[in-house]
């Protein structure tokens, strides 16, 4: 019997040893600041260089798998170590998460009515991806309060190396752009746009860094040349929307952040050194025309690179000096007021300039507004060129894409075609030969894809963060007095990061960039944890710490849900393997072996038209004829308002099956969903000769 005592007493509960483990482990000893700084960093710049632009399948579905399963494994550990949801603090950012895994599901969901459900599939992995970097960024401020300022130092690192990338194959184009045709910056995103962006979403971290009052003086001054470095980037991209949202998130930080002084002496002292260099940049053939011969790049960017090192010398040592000053002469009570009122002063006359210079200029001011007005909403001008001219113009090729998309949402508003459906409905509706995937525009591009219901899920998520980031960083009335200590000044530095991006993906398409998104949704998720500025001031007294069944079973089931998700995720990925696979056994003469393989790749992605396509030309190859026809008469099924299944089925049954008439059908739905394309006014005239027996 006390033997028996005696291991009752010993026994340790499951729950009660993973208790301990969680309490005792080296894994949650880690230094949590330095973890954060490097994962960020480094998921960052992969997601940045690996998935670019975020056009190419394979590249871009690997880094979405990887920040599915990194979001969801942050989010069971906020669930399950100390501290996790449930006192009221750490509830803090749970409809922001919410509402956007309703938008997610909405996304997902759209695959049942797309007219392009292969397209739908991949945008339901990004919205997964995008969802699991929000919760993600959520987890992190559940799990780290305290180390909000390795995450604004992650952000700022990340931009400085994507930056410094691009302006290295200005540098050195023989090296690492030889093949480069383009002026403007487009490297490691490939889209102009999307450097732009990462310059302007790396200001406001280095801008709080050179502002702060705060930190080592040497670290604080390392801002200066990065920021010198940013804006060189972001005016070399020739991006205007990328200067539009980098203005208004200085505007934000300005009219919250009670440190103005500080950041209108960083502008100033950066900007006075670094618009000559970008000046001289503006000047050189070399750095500025498009095409230009390897030659006449490698002497420009000889002469950029020597600048570029004096001027980061420069500002190195100039904001050590206002560092140095600053802490042993720091400006007086009066002084602050002057430079307050100073300041207020030049911003108000800035318009009156403004209005002064329209006064004067041909036209007077309705005329100069009438004419901006027009270039920059008729759709017929012709969009500026790549050179540094674009950065005055107000023409842009947008509006044709957003009229193009206002087409599309006029045949379905309510639900729309489709996630991602609007590169391949746009075909019916364009009025040129431009080959485009994206209307430009988040705004435009929803209405188009998922109609009203999916832009009312979308303002339902702006609408959510903006009230968690209000009540964190204390824009509320309630938190009116309340003192500005270090972390509210940094949860608006990392809010001007979401303010950036969101500005700019509402006019362009850099929403589908994944290596722009994934650090503006950390942030918002950081800022969204943090609760009312004045409980925050106040403390939270956590619970004692105890795992619960139900607390493990959510946990266990985000992991299967993230787990599940990263497996269909890869699966057009897989298929597109498959296909390859496919076509190299065509090579060797194994048609048979091919077909299979053909068929394995539809089956692993059974919602895509591509797999039919090399299944019937596989077939036409083993003379096949009537098998190829079906496989595409099912593509047609799939995606009925693409005009490419048409056009195959046509030419099938005009050149292997003898049927004419039924080609010349075919055609002409293609000459329906697409009457710009040569290739299928082509096809109609051909065909059309051969049923009149001409």
């Amino acid at each position: 019997m006390a033997s028996l005592a005696g291991s009752r007493r010993s026994y340790v509960s499951p729950r009660r040893r993973l208790e301990r483990f969680v309490a005792h482990s080296w894994l949650f000893r880690l230094p949590a600041g330095p973890l954060i700084f490097g994962g960020v960093t480094l998921m960052v710049a992969l997601t940045a260089f690996v998935a670019r632009g975020g056009t190419r399948l394979e590249p871009t579905t690997w880094i979405e798998v990887a920040i599915i399963l990194a979001g969801a494994t942050l989010c069971a550990a906020a669930i399950v170590v100390p501290g996790g949801p449930r006192t009221p603090v750490r509830r803090r950012g749970a409809w922001v998460v919410f509402a956007f895994a309703l938008l997610t599901a909405f996304t997902a969901f759209s695959i049942t009515w797309s007219l392009a459900p292969a397209e739908s599939w991949v945008e339901t992995t990004r919205a997964l991806a995008y969802l699991a970097a929000l919760a993600g960024g959520l987890a992190l401020g559940r799990l780290a309060p305290g180390r909000w300022a390795w995450l604004i130092y992650a952000i700022a690192l990340s931009a400085v190396l994507i930056c410094c990338w691009a302006v290295l194959t200005k540098v050195f184009p023989s090296a690492l752009a030889p093949n480069e045709p383009f002026a403007r910056l487009r490297p490691p995103f490939e889209y102009w746009n999307s450097v732009g962006l990462a310059a302007a979403i790396g200001i406001p971290p280095l801008i709080w860094l050179a502002a702060r009052r705060s930190g080592h003086a040497a670290l604080n001054a390392i801002a200066w040349p990065a920021l010198g470095l940013l804006i060189v980037c972001l005016l070399l991209s020739y991006s205007r929307g990328a200067l539009l949202a980098a203005g208004i998130g200085l505007a934000v930080w300005l009219i919250l952040v009670p440190l103005r002084l500080r950041t209108v002496v960083a502008l100033a002292g950066v900007l006075s050194a670094t618009i000559p260099v970008v000046a001289w940049a503006f000047a050189q053939p070399g750095l500025t025309v498009d095409r230009a011969a390897i030659a006449v790049r490698v002497d420009a960017g000889l002469g950029l690179g020597a600048l570029l090192l004096l001027l980061l010398v420069a500002l190195s040592a100039a904001g050590l000096a206002v560092g140095f000053l600053s802490a042993h002469k720091p400006p007086g009570e009066r002084t602050r007021r002057r430079a307050s009122r100073t300041l207020v002063a030049a911003l108000a006359a800035v318009p009156a300039v403004a209005i002064l210079m329209l006064a004067n200029a041909p036209g007077g001011i309705d005329g100069q507004l009438s004419k901006a007005w027009k270039q920059a909403t008729d759709p017929t001008i012709s969009a500026p060129d790549n050179s540094p001219g674009r950065l005055t113009a107000t023409s842009s090729v947008r509006t044709r894409y957003w009229r193009e998309a206002g087409r599309i949402h006029e045949t379905s508003p309510l639900r729309g075609t489709g996630a991602g459906s609007y590169g391949t409905i746009r075909l019916r509706y364009r009025a040129d030969r431009t080959q485009v995937r994206h209307a430009h525009g988040y705004v435009v591009q929803t209405l188009s894809d998922i109609g009203w219901l999916g832009l009312g899920l979308s303002a339902l998520v702006v609408l959510t963060w903006l009230v968690a980031a209000a009540r964190s960083i204390g824009v509320w009335w309630k938190s009116r007095g309340l003192p500005w200590d270090a972390e509210r000044v940094g949860l608006v530095a990392l809010a001007s990061i979401v303010i950036v991006f969101g500005v700019h993906s509402a006019i362009d398409w850099t929403w589908f960039v994944p290596g722009n998104a994934i650090p503006a949704l950390i942030c918002a998720g950081w800022v969204a944890s943090r609760g009312p500025v004045r409980e925050r001031l106040a403390g939270f007294a956590e619970r004692p710490y105890r795992v619960s069944r139900p607390t493990l079973a959510i946990a266990a089931l985000v992991l299967l849900t993230a787990f599940a998700a990263a497996w269909s995720a890869l699966q057009p990925v897989r298929a597109e393997n498959a296909q390859a696979a496919a076509l190299d056994r065509v090579e060797r003469g194994q048609l048979d072996a091919a077909v299979s393989i053909a068929a394995i790749a539809h089956d692993r992605n059974p919602l895509a038209v591509d797999p039919l396509f090399t299944l019937a030309s596989i077939e036409i190859a083993a003379g096949r004829p009537e098998r190829a026809r079906a496989a595409l008469e099912q593509a047609t099924k799939l995606e009925p308002a693409n005009p490419e299944p048409w056009t195959r089925l046509g030419r099938v049954k005009l050149q292997q099956l003898g049927d004419p008439k039924g080609a010349l059908r075919a055609f002409q739905v293609a000459y329906y969903l697409d009457p710009y394309s040569l290739r299928t006014i082509n096809d109609v005239v051909v065909a059309a000769r051969t049923v009149n027996g001409g």
